[in-house]
């Protein structure tokens, strides 16, 4: 039992889609770890319209604990987890913020510890991150992301993490709603770490909601985060045209050595130069299109239904 407490006032922000599986244990192991080493604290549970009994598990708990730690903020409808928890970490007022993407525990309860301690020597922003990865989907996306992207740290699969206030006021000054926050964190130009666990001992509980989650937030993230669907688009426009100057080079030969059809010649050469012309403005109007988009996504706001504070 820890004697000493923690001054400094924590909030640990969960996503809860369809978990009641699994939320109740994870609110409890964390409330209790959090209960014995901060004299203050509190728990948001951000359920984005969960379909399931996820927030009666929450709730089930919350009748067994003494006061009001915790707390369920309730989207207006679906939103995704990046949106989700840009609204749970506006609602924290802690000195520093806990993030947990997914109620599932594959690591020590002391690495929640372990984490905060880190970030006392200096780290605005500290990660826990297995050292084996889940999925190979998850491999396969960041080694692409890491490679296409320019971000000050390389992106890998993070179980939870922690920021300061100065972190997150880092994070707000950049971007007003953040799609991919991991992506921000690492290029915010604040001190950041991550501390590695042994999870080859646990089986990953990554059911099929947490997994489509993440997928779709993997895709908004190559099109918001990098240049990967521009360099496509560039890639496959110059193929095109080369395909098209082939097809005029093919046309005046046949015109000079054969015998074409009338007026064949002139419509496959007004064809050709035409679709070069198209796919050189196809190209031009993606790039704005790109540039826009990262110039506008940060207008994206999320909606809340309801703030419930579960007193006993």
């Amino acid at each position: 039992m820890v004697t000493n407490k923690e001054k400094n006032f924590i909030s640990a922000v969960i996503y809860i889609y369809n978990q009641e599986r699994t939320i109740f244990n994870f609110v409890k192991n964390l409330n209790k770890t959090l209960c014995e080493n901060f004299e203050k604290y509190e728990i948001i549970c951000v359920n984005d319209a969960s379909t399931d009994k996820s927030v009666n598990e929450i709730k089930r708990y919350a009748d067994t604990v003494q006061g009001s730690v915790i707390s369920i903020l309730n989207m207006s409808y679906y939103q995704g987890v990046e949106l989700s928890m840009n609204a749970g970490v506006d609602l924290a007022i802690g000195d520093f913020v806990y993030e947990f993407d997914y109620p599932i525990q594959d690591y020590p309860l002391k690495l929640v510890m372990d984490v905060y301690q880190h970030s006392l020597n200096g780290y605005d922003i500290v990660s826990a991150a297995p050292l084996k990865g889940r999925r190979a989907a998850s491999k396969l996306f960041y080694s692409v992301f890491n490679k296409v992207s320019h971000t000050q740290y390389l992106l890998r699969t993070e179980s939870f993490r922690i920021l300061s206030r100065r972190g997150i006021n880092r994070v707000h000054s950049i971007s007003r709603t953040i799609l991919y926050r991991k992506a921000v964190y690492a290029n915010c130009g604040l001190k950041t770490d991550v501390i590695t666990y042994d999870n080859s001992g646990e089986k990953s509980d990554l059911d099929k909601n947490t997994f489509r989650i993440r997928k779709d937030t993997a895709i908004d993230a190559m099109i918001l985060y990098t240049d990967i669907a521009y360099r496509f688009s560039i890639g496959f426009s110059f193929l095109l045209m080369i395909f098209t100057v082939l097809i005029g080079l093919y046309t005046v030969c046949i015109y000079i050595g054969g015998r074409p059809v009338a007026g064949w010649t002139t419509t496959m050469l007004f064809l050709s130069f035409a679709f070069l012309g198209l796919f050189i403005i196809l190209t031009i109007v993606i790039k704005y299109m790109s540039l826009n988009l990262k110039m506008n996504f940060n207008r994206q706001k999320y909606i809340i239904e309801s703030i419930e504070k579960l007193n006993n």
